[in-house]
């Protein structure tokens, strides 16, 4: 399979381009916590302040040298901090549904669907513009696939184990048998088909572009996103019924 390339009007200018970037990456300084200035500087430092203050408290900072011997510590603290701002994520999302009567399926397909990829958008544009078109794309369906082959089971078979310890300490005469996880959402093995869909859809797209992210490609990806988010959409309120 070829590259994905990103369009530049001459080929060494690209690949100058690239070597400068590949240098530089590395070059990302410690952060720093001090008073900024400028009214901007000011108003984004108090919004980001109540997240990054507790990680720069717990997690060390891996782009100075002391902190590049705890990279590992680093990173499952980084895991630890995901899953704690998700579920208070999902927890708010939730009471605003309700009080606004929205469903919590829908409140998934569109509102938390839109949150937790908004640091994938972020990374994709960032390593678009240094040239690594490659990285880009593949991030945005690798976590896709991550997300449903891995990021659904896990909790699920987490559950699951809870379960079989609880029945051990209770003695029960069974102690394997786990109940069943129910999932509200109606449409769901339709949903989950529809993403695998509008993947190969955006392979399709990219192999229609020759392989370079170009505006066209784009504006196809945005408008498989809608047309995912109708058709689940759909499924939740009973307009088009789910075959399988």
């Amino acid at each position: 399979m070829p590259g994905i390339a990103v369009p530049r009007e001459h080929k060494q200018r690209r690949i100058s381009k690239v070597v400068t970037v590949r240098k530089g990456l590395g070059s990302d300084q410690p952060i720093d916590l001090s008073w900024p200035s400028g009214f901007r500087k000011r108003v984004t430092y108090i919004i980001v302040a109540p997240l990054i203050i507790p990680l720069w408290l717990t997690l060390p900072d891996t782009r100075t040298p002391r902190g590049k011997k705890f990279f590992f510590v680093t990173f499952i603290g980084s895991i630890i901090w995901i899953a704690f701002f998700s579920y208070l994520m999902v927890w708010w999302a939730g009471l605003v549904g309700e009080a606004i009567s929205i469903p919590p399926e829908v409140m998934g397909l569109t509102v938390l669907a839109a949150g937790t990829s908004v640091p994938d958008l972020i990374t994709s544009v960032i390593v678009a513009r240094k040239g690594f078109g490659d990285m880009a794309v593949s991030s945005s369906v690798g976590s896709n696939l991550f997300d449903v082959t891995c990021g659904l089971p896990i909790p699920w078979l987490l559950y699951a184990l809870v379960q079989v310890i609880q029945n051990y300490a209770n003695e029960r005469p069974n102690p394997w048998s786990v109940d069943p996880i129910y999932v509200n959402s109606e449409g769901m093995a339709c949903s989950i088909l529809l993403l695998f869909t509008m993947l190969m859809f955006v392979i399709i797209s990219i192999a229609c572009s020759r392989w370079k992210m170009a505006k066209g490609l784009g504006f196809a990806m945005f408008f498989l996103y809608f047309v995912f988010v109708g058709v689940s959409l759909s499924f939740e309120y009973d307009v088009i019924a789910c075959i399988i």
